[in-house]
């Protein structure tokens, strides 16, 4: 597949379903049948072990490229300029950072199109953060509460498991890969969920927004109930610029017209801009933004919003709405669209944009 250029899979011990290391690029028998219920069927694993069998060909003029770097990295460019990049591998740590916050699996940077940067990554007081992200806070099961976000409790951590698949087309480009969140309370690492991310970046126009589709599939890997309590953060995470950081320096506004985010915090929206001062490619200073949008196949749409009183921090938290739980095999599904914008937030062009979107099967 495109980005197949000899990057290392991660190592597959602690699954449940697996007795030991398993170094293979592609996963068992054993660990398809998971990937077949967490993405959704057969046809994308017989997709998937084609395109890892012979290198994907690049048609001349598409707009939209995918450029693989080492240690799993993926940049997506749109009219040779980046949109984001996809982050799979353990990555550098800033100095002085403990090893347990190595993570993998999220995106970072988000560029705006005139290429201001609006995600921040290890930020000094929330070390655990990273970009774009998925983690459950509060869990439970067989008695024990493994911790997927704060990584520096050593109680979880989210890693990437391999890579599922990469495409190009003359309407974009996209990647498939796979996650997982192991229990370090368990008696030995244990494998609790397998995630399935798919990232699509279409060919937008010159001039519009940057637009990141997400979709993200987890599975219940383990033969018992995983248990979420009610908890006020959890599940897709957001950490803006570290200039955003202080009330004053980062702005919301959610589709319900709230800009306080004291009361937007623990309200329901379809989406939800957060933005602030940014750095252009060329020097300029001015306003730059992020629109998380969210499609009403979501659990528990509208859902609730974590917005930090003081942090350019924000999540969607079905959690905050009470406990939920994934049954042995169970599935949690989450849609989210993003866009990336230079300038002040349109209302109205942000509600056009969820509309259409919404409307998509």
């Amino acid at each position: 597949m495109v980005c197949d250029l000899g990057m290392a899979p991660w190592n597959l011990s602690g699954m449940t379903a697996s007795p030991g290391p398993d170094p293979v690029r592609r996963p068992r028998v054993v660990i398809g049948q998971f990937l077949a219920l967490l993405l959704g069927g057969v046809a994308i694993l017989a997709e998937t072990a084609t395109a890892a069998s012979k290198p994907a060909g690049r048609e001349p003029g598409f707009p939209v490229r995918l450029e693989c770097g080492e240690d799993s990295v993926v940049t997506v460019m749109l009219r040779s300029k980046p949109v984001v990049t996809y982050r799979g591998g353990r990555g550098m740590l800033p100095a002085g950072v403990p090893v347990e916050y190595r993570r993998g699996g999220y995106l970072h940077p988000l560029v705006t199109p005139a290429g201001a940067v609006v995600l921040g990554d290890y930020p000094k007081n929330h070390l655990h953060h990273h970009g774009l992200w998925t983690a459950w806070t509060r869990t439970s099961i067989d008695g024990r509460s493994p911790d997927f976000w704060n990584m520096g409790q050593k109680k979880g951590r989210v890693e990437m498991v391999e890579w599922l698949g990469a495409r190009e087309s003359a309407d974009g480009a996209e990647i498939r890969t796979l996650h997982r969140y192991v229990d370090l309370t368990a008696p030995t690492p244990e494998t609790i969920l397998l995630e399935g991310w798919t990232v699509r970046v279409p060919a937008t126009p010159p001039g519009k927004p940057h637009r990141i589709d997400l979709t993200v599939r987890q599975t219940n890997a383990t033969a018992r109930t995983l248990t979420l309590p009610e908890y006020r953060y959890g599940g897709l995470g957001f950490r803006g610029l570290d200039a955003w950081d202080g009330a004053p320096n980062c702005r919301f506004r959610t589709s319900e017209g709230l800009t306080d985010r004291v009361r937007g915090n623990e309200s329901r929206g379809r989406w939800c801009w957060i933005g602030g001062s940014a750095t252009t490619a060329a020097g300029a200073v001015g306003t730059a933004g992020v629109v998380l949008l969210a499609h009403p196949s979501n659990f528990r749409f509208p859902e609730p919003m974590r917005i930090h009183p003081t942090e350019p921090f924000f999540c969607w938290s079905p959690q905050q709405a009470g406990e939920f739980a994934l049954p042995p095999r169970g599935v949690h599904a989450m849609r989210h669209r993003i866009l990336v914008a230079d300038g002040e937030p349109d209302p109205a062009e942000i509600e056009r944009e969820w509309l259409e979107w919404s409307k998509e099967p």
